[in-house]
């Protein structure tokens, strides 16, 4: 009996904590939502300058100063040739209203680190929306990628703001230094050419979804759960009721279902992956991924990037939303209760790649 008493009083202890975590969340998010969000906005990094300057700084410790001067002379008397014809171009593409012939071809960079709900994706939209409103023909976009993976409708929208790019006809090179897997592959194989670091994870082409059930711990303490739904499969599988078979196929045949779409999907965009050896949901390391066709490149972002500042401009391209205070801490404790709600509520019944 005083085990089953001090166990009652931890599990309301729980119940404390979450209820009171819940609260926070509702007046917080009631604030946020009072107040209006914050207007983001588009940051640009010009690269190709910070290159010249990183090499600049260098060269200054190698070289004599008159071998430099004299060669950033010739430099500077090219430009000065190049901006001459450039401005002669600009001054008839303002005269016919085409802003397209104003500028040569450019490199843009954008950044994903992907969160277990692809909340990310918010600012990719921005990113891309911009760009294609910008684009010109010869203009190339790198996505740095790095997630492993998370739930199949954020991860699907990621990927389809990488197809808008494709289908705009902008180039898209993908480089994942670190790891894009499952859900990241799925952004990935969208890419015109994968560029993948010697030791990057990459694949995991699968699904999963679990969860805990405490029906048998509840029925041995005499607790009682009562659930009421509307539609045969509503819900399958639950944390606190007694699962069936009948629940637990139907769940299974759900998973196996984005499966398949997922495999159709990877199908549609790198046709000549062997997908019966490659969509096990096993992950493989750059080296291997190569052999297998996953990815068509080893190298990584910054070798990339470096060749790319020695031929044209190249800008990175971020969309920051600047938050309040309200908006911080809503931000900050709404993603600690939707790790918490996706760890023990979701993954029950929403498939993660």
């Amino acid at each position: 009996m005083d085990f089953l008493f001090d166990y009652g009083l931890f599990l309301a202890k729980i119940a404390t904590v979450v209820i009171a975590i819940a609260a926070i969340l509702i007046i917080v998010k009631g604030l946020k939502d009072h107040h209006g969000a914050s207007k983001g906005e588009l940051e640009v990094t010009d690269l190709t300058e910070q290159y010249k300057h990183t090499v600049s700084q260098l060269e200054s410790h190698l070289f004599d100063k008159p071998l430099i001067k004299a060669r950033d002379k010739a430099e500077k008397k090219a430009d000065k040739e190049k901006n001459k014809a450039r401005q002669s171009e600009v001054k008839k593409a303002a005269k016919e209203g085409d802003l397209s012939h104003s500028r040569e071809p450019r490199l843009f960079v954008l950044d994903f680190h992907g969160s277990l709900d692809a909340r990310e994706v918010s600012a990719l939209r921005e990113e891309v929306t911009a760009i294609l409103a910008i684009a010109i023909e010869g203009d190339e976009v790198l996505l740095r990628l790095e997630t492993g993976g998370g739930m199949v409708h954020g991860y699907g929208l990621a990927s389809s703001q990488l197809a808008r790019l494709k289908t705009a006809g902008v180039k898209l090179t993908i480089s994942v230094d670190k790891v894009a897997a499952s859900g990241g592959y799925m952004m990935a194989c969208v890419a015109d050419s994968i560029i993948s670091a010697p030791f990057a994870i990459v694949g995991s082409i699968g699904v999963i979804a679990q969860l805990p059930n405490f029906n048998k711990l509840l029925k041995k303490n005499d607790i009682e759960f009562e659930q009421v739904t509307a539609g045969e499969f509503k819900r399958t599988l639950t944390m606190f009721g007694e699962n069936t078979d009948k629940a637990r196929e139907k769940f299974q045949t759900e998973i196996e279902e984005t499966h398949g779409l997922f495999k159709d999907f990877i199908a549609e965009h790198r046709p000549s992956l062997d997908l019966e050896t490659v969509a096990t949901g096993e992950h493989w390391f750059g080296k291997q991924a190569l052999s297998l066709g996953l990815v068509d490149e080893i190298g990584t972002s910054d070798d990339f990037i470096s060749q790319a500042c020695k031929d044209r401009d190249v800008l990175q391209v971020r969309y920051v939303q600047r938050k309040k205070l309200a908006e911080k801490l809503a931000g900050a404790t709404g993603e600690a209760a939707d790790n918490l709600l996706m760890k023990w509520v979701s993954r029950g019944q929403r498939p993660f790649m």
